[in-house]
């Protein structure tokens, strides 16, 4: 699996400082981190699958959560994408 350049954080202090300067309340300040991060992680799915995020389906989003899953329980946290 291809490991992003800071595995264990998906938004950085730039993009965290901007989104707090955003016009946004709380719950929309939360769901565009949210939002960022997981765009974040859809192309990390999506090189490792080898496709474009665009053709990602819904299925090899699941099989490869199932994989990293499976990769932390099996190996660590350290081994894994998510470090939850």
């Amino acid at each position: 699996m291809n490991q992003p350049q800071s595995p264990a954080q998906f938004l950085t202090p730039e993009e965290s400082a901007d989104v707090d300067k955003a016009l946004l309340t709380a719950p929309e300040k939360f769901l565009t981190r949210l939002t960022i991060s997981s765009l974040k992680l859809l192309i990390i799915i999506a090189q490792d699958v080898g496709v474009s995020v665009e053709e990602l389906t819904h299925q090899q989003v699941i099989n490869w959560l199932e994989k990293d899953g499976k990769i932390r329980r099996e190996k660590g946290a350290d081994a894994s994408v998510l470090k939850w």
